[in-house]
């Protein structure tokens, strides 16, 4: 069993910068992929970027791709999403999402537990 929390969301401005992080409690987070998915509103969830167990792999949307980073830190058993030069169409609910296998997948049935999420708001 893995539970995640998400923070590090809020209100900026387009053109600047957040940095979400996803804790996770359980002894395995390191067997794990993690990956993060964003949902706005009347849309359906989106992958965002995915990362493999050990970090040597990642996958991320075309949309995201040269703005956003994900990384994870298994000793501290987070994975963080940094967001550069953000858009106000990046405007979503972010969540952080745990995938058993290890491999990163941009598909969201791959995944076997998610976060509450958190609210990310850019302003143009």
């Amino acid at each position: 069993q893995v539970q995640l929390v998400e923070s590090g969301g809020g209100l900026v401005q387009a053109g600047g910068s957040l940095r979400l992080s996803c804790a996770a409690s359980g002894r395995t987070f390191g067997a794990y992929a993690m990956g993060w998915f964003r949902q706005a509103p009347g849309k359906e969830r989106e992958f965002v970027a995915a990362i493999g167990w050990s970090g040597g792999s990642t996958s991320y949307a075309d949309s995201v791709k040269g703005r956003f980073t994900i990384s994870r830190d298994n000793a501290k058993n987070t994975v963080y999403l940094q967001m550069n030069s953000l858009k106000p169409i990046d405007t979503a609910v972010y969540y952080c999402a745990a995938d058993r296998w290890g491999s990163p997948s941009v598909d969201t049935s791959d995944y076997n537990y998610w976060g509450q999420g958190t609210q990310v708001t850019v302003s143009s």
